[in-house]
């Protein structure tokens, strides 16, 4: 028979199948490209510098340059400019740029030497860098300069001059190295410029304490960035250095970056997966938490997919690669979350372009404070200069212009962490701002396949009823026909075989079990072939009221009984939608299919429906809706393409595909419909966080130009200002990176109750 045979007598609505195309959303691939890892590039301003010297140089293009990842990507055009010339150019600049590169890579023979890499992506202790190098350098000059102070206080003053000039050397080499490369308004600059100033007016002690306060804050940014990198560095670091590769006639460790599609792989008992793939033998459960998020361990038999970094639990698995190394789940996640923290929101790009204006104004604003006051008023040179170029340190940026992007890239490690793949600020701004959650039905609200809900004897026992039906479906590879094969395995009815069966084409399917004609179709077929009594017809519009699909098994010409089926609600879609309309968002269901059934799901849920619709239906509704709500589009990823795309923002449901990671602007990993509240308390916490680091940002900034202007703060009070709110606002950024630890300690504890 057939796989289609007994198709005939089950209703069912199709759905079209597209991929959701968001085009230049994310960067392009760029496999030729020459790429760097740079060291010590922690701020957006960091970014701008090597931006400005390097797009000036001859036959530089396509520059893309990462503060969240440390990394700068670029092509040359053949004979102008080197390789080496641009590291040499970036090493000017105070960073440390290193060429990793294919042509890096192929020199260096080594499969572990990635970006993604911990070792290769900034993680040295502080004392070990540049800054933190100068740091010291400048902390053990002030201190021997009070130590002369005291010792030979006539030899103070010069020994101030001496700590300033040294400590400030690597500084303002940095500084003018930038200018000449055409950045003149670098906070360098700013730094060197009130450095050399404060000795012109003899306030060298001062001048010393402020070298040495900024080179601490350098340090001390640089920490708090390399922190926020930390989740995806932890996220890339899952996937094990080595795996156990299965050459038939034994076993050999290799390097998992080397293992091949195809190969075979031993993953023994508390063993991390190397590499993505399906279980060929073996069966055991498995921790897909560091994937997923979901704690819950997943049972893995023959024909299972599995993925890299997750953790074998009980038994050993010998399992098939179906990805290479650069390829596996978690590489795709590590790299789409590493360009979605490039993804400027339109919060950051506003920010970045009133940056450009302030700094310029900041340093007119700073000389008119210098230099009015003498020339107009009469008053003290001196002070007056003094207080300018306190000015200066005042007005520096850093703080302002990393208040969006610290928040945002920990928010985006934090989600990726737990499953929520989120494609950028402007996406997590959409998603705070959202007002109506749109839901596909099957797939998304529903688990999306049928399963039998009622099985009604009418004239034969319950078991012999569904012995009957699977031995007639049994041949069927229709989702109705394999639920009835299901249940009647769980029930423990007795197998039978059916003989002489076959499909009636658009009625039904008919066979013969132990001797009897079994007949197997929808109400309105049924009627043909047998009477149904006055209770058969109240059981079937019962069951049909509530949205469920009802076959009706005539044997011999005689009603035996009825099977209702129907796509069930995921466990855990109730709770899903009475979360968003706590956080005031509006849900609506969207589905194709049949009024009843929709209707019968939305009941159950507590959501409003729209049934019936073909996917050029949902796009117009969607369109409608978007008129008035910032509309979210939650669909499997595969169907309702169009739907996710006419959305604010389009969100997939999968477990690691390719389509949920790359069609949609956000993803739940982990298959949960629970997820899209949590995904949008993020995103409002997020901006929250946002607001409060601009408020810190502008506050002390507008506070300290106040005293400055008014003579009760000086330098190094600037100094520590500036600092102290770069640092105050990566802080509180970082608090993001622990957003959902209360509601994991709450799920550990249920599960040890």
């Amino acid at each position: 028979m057939p796989a289609s045979a007994s198709h005939a007598h089950h209703d069912h609505s199709g759905h079209d199948h597209g991929a959701h195309d968001h085009g230049d959303d994310a960067p392009a691939a760029n496999d030729d490209a020459l790429r760097w890892r740079v060291e010590g590039m922690d701020c957006a301003s960091c970014a701008l510098t090597i931006r400005t010297a390097l797009e000036k140089m001859p036959g530089v293009s396509d520059l893309k340059i990462s503060v969240a990842n440390e990394t700068l990507s670029l092509r040359l055009a053949e004979g102008m400019t080197a390789p080496e010339a641009i590291t040499a150019q970036v090493a000017k600049l105070g960073y440390q740029p290193t060429l990793t590169g294919s042509a890096a890579k192929a020199k260096a023979n080594d499969a572990d030497m990635t970006p993604a890499d911990p070792e290769e992506t900034g993680a040295r202790r502080w004392w070990a860098t540049t800054k933190g190098r100068i740091a010291v350098t400048a902390g053990v000059l002030l201190a021997a300069a009070y130590a002369t102070s005291l010792l030979a206080p006539s030899l103070s003053f010069y020994a101030f001059i001496l700590a300033t000039l040294v400590a400030a050397a690597p500084i303002a080499r940095r500084a003018v190295t930038a200018a000449l490369a055409g950045a003149p308004f670098t906070i360098e600059m700013l730094m060197t410029i009130a450095a050399i100033g404060a000795l012109f007016i003899g306030a060298a002690e001062e001048a010393s304490v402020v070298v040495f306060l900024f080179s601490v804050g350098e340090v001390l940014e640089s920490v708090a960035a390399n922190k926020a990198r930390a989740s995806i560095r932890a996220l890339a670091a899952l996937i094990p250095k080595t795996a156990w590769l299965d050459e038939g006639g034994g076993v050999r460790e290799v390097a998992a970056a080397a293992l091949r599609v195809g190969q075979i792989a031993l993953v023994r008992p508390g063993d991390r997966v190397p590499a993505d793939g399906a279980v060929v033998d073996g069966a055991s459960s498995v921790d897909e938490s560091p994937i997923t998020g979901e704690s819950a361990p997943k049972a893995k038999e023959p024909g299972a997919p599995i993925f890299a970094g997750s953790i074998n639990l009980e038994a050993a698995l010998r399992i098939r690669v179906e990805r290479a190394a650069e390829d596996n789940t978690i590489a795709r996640i590590v790299k789409l979350v590493e360009e979605a923290q490039d993804a400027k929101a339109p919060t950051e790009r506003f920010i970045d372009r009133f940056s450009r204006v302030y700094m310029p104004a900041i340093v007119g604003l700073a000389l008119l404070v210098a230099i009015v006051p003498p020339l107009f008023v009469g008053a003290d040179w001196s002070t007056w200069i003094y207080r300018g170029l306190t000015l200066l340190l005042i007005g520096c940026p850093c703080a302002l212009v990393i208040s969006v992007p610290a928040a945002i890239a920990s928010s985006l490690s934090m989600a990726a962490r737990r499953g929520l793949l989120i494609k950028g600020g402007s996406v997590i701004e959409l998603l705070a701002r959202a007002t109506l959650v749109a839901f596909d039905k099957t797939g998304t609200l529903t688990e999306g396949r049928p399963v039998v809900t009622d099985v009604v004897p009418l004239g034969m026992d319950g078991r012999r009823l569904l012995a009957c039906a699977a031995a007639i479906e049994s041949a069927s590879s229709h989702p109705l026909a394999r639920a009835i094969v299901t249940r009647a395995k769980e029930e423990g009815a007795p197998e039978t075989v059916a003989t002489a069966v076959r499909a009636i084409a658009g009625k039904g399917v008919e066979g013969v079990v132990e001797g009897e004609q079994i007949f197997i179709g929808a109400p309105r077929h049924a009627e043909a072939r047998a009477d149904l009594s006055d209770e058969a017809r109240a059981r079937i519009d019962a069951l049909e009221a509530d949205g469920k699909t009802v076959i009706v098994v005539i044997e011999s010409g005689s009603v035996a009984g009825l099977v209702a089926l129907r796509d069930e609600p995921r466990d855990d879609a109730r709770a899903a939608i009475a979360e968003l309309h706590a956080l005031g968002v509006k849900t609506i269901m969207l589905t194709g299919d049949n009024r009843r059934a929709g209707e019968a799901v939305g009941r159950a849920l507590g959501v409003a429906v729209e049934a019936e619709m073909m996917p050029e239906d949902k796009v117009r509704s969607v369109r409608a809706l978007a008129q008035k709500e910032t509309v979210v589009m939650i669909g499997d990823g595969v169907n309702d393409a169009p739907a996710l795309t006419a959305a604010s923002v389009g969100v997939a449901m999968g477990s690691g595909t390719d389509v949920a990671l790359e069609a949609a602007d956000a993803a739940l990993l982990n298959n949960r419909v629970a997820d899209a509240g949590r995904m949008i308390r993020l995103a409002r916490a997020t901006m929250a966080n946002i607001r409060q680091n601009i408020i810190v940002a502008l506050g002390l900034k507008a506070l300290f130009l106040v005293t400055t202007v008014t003579g009760f703060t000086g330098l190094w009070i600037a100094v520590l200002a500036d600092t102290g709110a770069t640092v105050l606002v990566t802080l509180n950024a970082l608090r993001l990176l622990g957003y959902f630890r209360n509601e994991d300690d709450a799920g550990m504890d249920a599960a040890r109750r």
